[in-house]
């Protein structure tokens, strides 16, 4: 579909549909509804595709992001995610929780100050598409292929969405991939620290599930400096190991005040 980019300035940026506020009172449920594929498209027409695309600068693993919006627009859904998927293994999870904002929307030309536009909405379009794979119930079919294994195997510490990255891009170089998460649930900061009316629990593990089904092996109740240490690891025949062992601590600032009662720190 070809659009000027006159037109395209004309369209205004989507806002999300969200619950309603008497509805949230009374649930944790999702309070971001997400886009439809109509809106999603019509937000998608918005991408200028600039010659130079300081959206994929600034985002940190590089997403081909002018790459899926067109595919967006041409009603190439699964294409357009495949895209995604080719450097984000977690699209479900990031189009919700990334703060856009400071990455690639930052960048996007439309919300600069010569413009004075809204940038395009590309972490609701990231979440649509995710979401729509995911509703189609055929995510196994759209794995990528894996090389041979080459024999080699690491361990990542700690269940977080350092590893579950780490694990994504080993697994596809042939690795064997092994995550040691010291709690019984996996997830990390995704799973303890993210509400679940902002980041549903049933996406945290359709996420995982999807590298389980990969080969990537999940030990859960395991504390590497406990259970094992890392040299045990190492003599055990991991090649390298991975600490992605998080910020479950507070750092606290020792100031006067700060252990009150009803004075919490973030994780809290």
């Amino acid at each position: 579909m070809n659009i000027s980019p006159q037109d395209r300035l004309k369209i205004s940026r989507h806002a999300v549909p969200t619950r309603e506020p008497q509805e949230r009172v009374r649930c944790f449920d999702e309070v971001a509804l997400g886009y439809d594929e109509q809106t999603a498209r019509e937000e998608a027409m918005r991408c200028l595709q600039c010659k130079r695309p300081y959206c994929m600068e600034g985002c940190p693993v590089s997403i081909d992001i002018p790459g899926f919006l067109r595919e967006v627009v041409a009603g190439n859904i699964d294409k357009a995610a495949a895209i995604i998927k080719n450097t984000n293994s977690l699209p479900s999870i990031c189009g919700r929780v990334c703060q856009h904002e400071l990455f690639c929307e930052k960048e996007c030309l439309l919300g600069s100050p010569k413009t004075k536009l809204e940038p395009v909405a590309i972490g609701s379009i990231e979440r649509f598409l995710a979401d729509h794979q995911r509703a189609s119930g055929a995510k196994d079919a759209r794995l990528p292929e894996l090389p041979p294994p080459n024999g080699l195997k690491v361990a990542l510490v700690g269940s977080g969405p350092a590893s579950l990255i780490a694990a994504f891009d080993l697994v596809r170089k042939g690795y064997k991939v092994t995550v040691f998460e010291a709690l019984h649930q996996l997830g990390g900061v995704l799973a303890y620290g993210i509400p679940p009316f902002r980041l549903p629990r049933e996406i945290i593990n359709e996420e995982i599930d999807r590298l389980r089904a990969l080969g990537v092996e999940f030990r859960t109740n395991f504390i590497v400096g406990r259970t094992q240490t890392v040299d045990e690891l190492f003599a055990e025949g991991y090649s390298a190991v991975f600490l992605g062992t998080g910020a479950g601590l507070p750092h606290l600032m020792g100031i006067p005040g700060e252990n009150l009662i009803g004075v919490y720190t973030a994780n809290e």
